[in-house]
């Protein structure tokens, strides 16, 4: 992406806990892009292959049958927040995580790594449900899915608030003279965003291709002071489903970037450099990847659920209207569940859901693992191993 550089020089005076080796002036230089409105995109033929194969699988996933979608699309926008926030370095194991997840149900605090994780979901759910159908999209709806990703995190203080100082990658945490990459000047960055929401608004280059320049520019332009890459990486499925290519499952991209974060970061870095191109080909392989993991993994969910059926069958005659069908359709989106959580998925009442878990827990399905009646948590032992072999990138067809 071409650009240019700015010389500018670091102040002087800084006090409180700054080591005196960082406390003088230094000269740094600032990467400020061109407007998205100036660019102009030459592929190769193998790129503009890449590209095609790559929407071609999205589409494949999306325009499967599927036996419950919202839950099976909870499931992979789960994933793909998850392996937003592993790049940054948020990590849990997957079971941890499902419990804090049930234990939100019942208003029960998390530890922070869970609640940032949490709000990276819900922050992913607003974008691709919200944001994604907003028209026009505006610097607006992205300080709206910062606010939302940022709110978990009890360290941060201004969610949905664009930076108003310099920010930097890399180097140290007191100047940005020994940084890795410096974004540009504030002064520049609401300018830059606003181009960029004019940019996503457009439809005259393909879904992915956009999704591709646009989520580069956003991280180039690192318009916060923290939370960038996952709220560039939820970009990438606003664009996606407003332009109609993942309409009900997005493709978990970030899986293919925290599986490689070097190449994933040298992309960016070339896109910087003026070499578009090959940008745009290594994001269209990793979302054509991730599309055909998200495929083999709906295939597992529905042959697990299929199985699950099975056993209830085998345990006793149940109504085909019976409550434990319907939780069997929604467990996808709760690895572990609670009776709160469920009474507000199925509208069912209270013993009607109690009634339910109890033959699911009888036919094998459902294991409880906290003692007592109240407040009890249910999990899905097979489904929390598919989910950890799908967000360690090791699912086999």
């Amino acid at each position: 992406m071409p650009g240019h550089l700015i010389d500018l020089m670091w102040p002087a005076n800084l006090s409180g806990n700054v080591p005196r080796r960082f406390m003088a002036t230094c000269p740094y230089q600032a990467f400020v892009p061109s407007r998205l409105g100036d660019l102009t995109v030459h592929l190769d033929s193998e790129s503009v292959g890449a590209v095609s194969e790559a929407e071609h699988a999205i589409r494949d996933l999306n325009s499967s049958s599927h036996h419950a979608l919202a839950p099976l699309a909870r499931l992979l926008l789960r994933t793909e927040s998850i392996a937003s926030s592993k790049i940054e370095g948020v990590q849990i194991d997957v079971p941890r995580l499902a419990r804090a997840e049930a234990r939100a149900t019942l208003d029960k605090k998390a530890g922070p790594d869970a609640e940032r994780l949490l709000a990276n979901i819900h922050a992913m759910q607003l974008a691709v449900d919200e944001a994604a159908t907003t028209r026009p999209f505006g610097l607006d709806s992205i300080t709206a899915i910062h606010d939302r990703l940022m709110r978990g995190d009890i360290n941060f203080r201004q969610p949905g608030v664009v930076r108003a100082t310099q920010n930097w990658i890399g180097g140290n945490d007191y100047n940005p003279c020994g940084a890795a990459f410096i974004p540009p000047p504030p002064e520049h960055v609401v300018p830059l965003l606003e181009d960029l929401c004019v940019y996503l608004n457009d439809e005259t280059l393909s879904p992915l291709v956009q999704a591709a320049i646009v989520h580069a520019q956003f991280e180039t332009i690192h318009p916060f002071a923290d939370g960038n890459g996952r709220t560039g990486r939820a970009l990438i499925h606003v664009i996606l489903r407003r332009r109609g290519l993942a309409k009900t499952f997005v493709p978990p991209i970030s899986l293919m970037f925290a599986a490689r974060k070097d190449r994933y970061i040298g992309g960016l870095t070339q896109f910087r450099g003026d070499d578009v191109a090959e940008w745009i080909g290594y994001f269209a392989a990793a979302a054509r990847q991730s599309a055909l993991l998200a495929q083999r993994y709906v295939a597992k969910v529905e042959t697990l659920q299929e199985t699950w059926r099975e056993r209830l069958r085998a345990h006793r005659a149940i109504r085909s209207d019976a409550a434990a069908w319907t939780i069997i359709d929604l467990l996808p989106a709760y690895p572990i569940v609670t009776a709160a959580a469920l009474l507000s998925a199925t509208g069912r009442d209270r013993s009607t859901v109690l009634r339910a878990l109890e033959e699911l827990c009888a036919a094998g399905v459902l294991h409880p693992t906290t003692a007592g009646k109240r407040n009890q948590l249910f999990e899905t032992n097979e489904l929390l191993r598919l989910i950890e072999q799908m967000e360690g990138g090791q699912l086999t067809g």
